[in-house]
C-alpha cells in the first residue's frame, strides 16, 4: 500500500495538469443528464467567497511584492506563470499574500479583509444540479468572466445552451448583457447595472424616449438629443440637447439645473440592456428571481454541511481541485436523493 505522501507528491507533480477531477465531475453530471435531472431550459449563476489558506497578517502591499529565487513554492510559481500569460493589463492589488499570491485581498462579505477565492456555480434550475464550477480570485470581473467560460464549456461538451440565464446585478453589465443577447441569444434574467436613474426627483434616462430609427433621444418636452456618432474611450456615445432648447424649458430645474444643456450617455450594448429591462417586467422574470435561491442554497450547503469555508490547498489550481470535489459531492447527493424512492428512505430510517 503506497504511503499517503506518495499520493500528495504525485497530485502536485505529474498529475497536476491531468484534469482528473473535472473528468470525475463531468461523469457524474453525465449520469444526472441520463436520469433526467437536468432540464436545460434555465441556468442560474452566482459566486461565493471562500477563505484561502493564507494568513491575513502575512502579506505585502501589491506594489512592493517581489518573488525572487529558484526554490519558489508551487503556488508562487503558478501565480508568476499566470502573470506572464495574462494579456490584459491589470490593476496592482492592494495586498498580496506571500504564501498564496493568487488569492485576492477582499472585504466583500463584510468585516475585516482577508485573502480568498471565489467558487462560481452554474446551476440548472429544474432540480438544482451543478452544470459547471470554476475557481477564480475573489474579484467581480473574474467572477463574471467565469460565467461566460462555464456557459460555453457546457455548450461545447454537452451541447446544452439555456434559454435564460439568471444572476444578480453583478452580471448586468453592458458587456455581459451584450454577450448574452447578441452573441448567445440567451434571455438575460438579471437586473441591469444602471446608475443613470436619479433618486432626488430629477429626470433620469427612463424619462427620455429613444428613437432607434432616428438615432436620437426625445425629452418629455419633445426636444431631441443627438450624438456626433464618435464613441468615447470607454465605447459609449454621448447624446446632447440644444442649449437653445434647454434655455426656456420649464423642466430645466429638474433636468439640467446646473448646466446649459442635458446629455445622456448610451452604452455600446444599450439595446441588450433594453431587452433585460423589458424582461424584468414579466412574470417569468419574477419566477427566475425565486429560482436563483437554488444557487444560494447550494452555497449554504457547501459551507455549513460540507464545511468548506476555508481552503486546504493553495494556489488557483488547489482551489479548483477543492471546488470540483465539493461540486461533485453535491451532485452525487442530489442524484442519490432523486433516484431513491421515498418509501425506501422511510424503511431505511426505521431500520436504523
Amino acid at each position: 500500500m503506497p504511503d499517503h505522501s506518495t499520493f500528495s507528491k504525485n497530485r502536485h507533480g505529474r498529475f497536476r495538469d491531468s484534469d482528473t477531477l473535472r473528468f470525475v465531475f463531468e461523469q457524474v453530471l453525465q449520469r444526472c443528464l441520463a436520469e433526467g435531472l437536468v432540464g436545460g431550459e434555465g441556468f442560474a449563476t452566482d459566486a461565493s467567497v471562500i477563505k484561502a489558506d493564507a494568513n491575513r497578517q502575512r502579506g505585502v502591499p501589491g506594489a512592493e511584492a517581489t518573488f525572487d529565487g529558484a526554490s519558489l513554492a508551487r503556488p508562487m510559481r503558478e501565480y508568476l506563470e499566470a502573470l506572464e500569460t495574462f494579456s490584459e493589463e491589470r490593476r496592482v492589488p492592494k495586498n498580496v499574500s506571500i504564501t498564496d499570491p493568487a488569492a485576492q485581498w477582499t472585504a466583500a462579505p463584510g468585516g475585516p479583509a482577508f485573502y480568498a477565492y471565489s467558487t462560481n456555480y452554474l446551476v440548472d434550475v429544474k432540480s438544482g444540479v451543478i452544470m459547471d464550477v470554476e475557481a477564480t480570485p475573489a474579484h467581480r470581473t473574474d467572477e463574471v468572466a467565469a460565467t461566460r467560460t462555464m456557459v460555453e464549456r457546457v455548450e461545447d461538451r454537452f451541447d446544452i445552451k439555456p434559454e435564460r440565464l439568471i444572476g444578480d446585478t453583478a452580471y448586468g453589465t453592458s458587456e455581459m448583457l451584450g454577450w448574452m443577447v447578441e452573441e448567445k441569444s440567451i434571455e438575460p434574467h438579471v437586473p441591469v447595472w444602471d446608475k443613470s436613474e436619479s433618486k432626488d426627483g430629477s429626470l433620469g434616462r427612463s424619462d427620455f424616449e429613444w428613437d432607434e430609427a432616428e438615432d436620437e433621444y426625445r425629452c418629455p418636452q419633445g426636444n431631441v438629443l443627438r450624438s456626433t456618432g464618435k464613441p468615447t474611450s470607454d465605447h459609449t456615445l454621448i447624446y446632447r440637447s440644444s442649449v437653445a432648447d434647454c434655455a426656456g424649458c420649464p423642466l430645466k430645474p429638474r433636468c439640467c439645473a446646473n448646466t446649459t444643456h442635458r446629455k445622456i450617455t448610451r452604452q455600446r450594448h444599450e439595446s441588450a440592456r433594453d431587452v433585460a429591462r423589458r424582461i424584468a417586467t414579466t412574470e417569468r422574470y419574477a419566477q427566475s428571481r425565486r429560482h436563483r435561491k437554488k444557487v444560494e442554497m447550494l452555497f449554504a450547503h457547501l459551507k455549513r454541511i460540507l464545511r468548506l469555508d476555508r481552503l486546504r490547498l493553495r494556489g488557483l489550481s488547489g482551489a479548483r481541485d477543492e471546488f470540483l470535489l465539493a461540486a461533485t459531492a453535491q451532485n452525487l447527493r442530489r442524484m442519490a436523493a432523486w433516484l431513491m424512492p421515498k418509501s425506501e428512505e422511510v424503511s431505511k430510517a426505521l431500520a436504523v
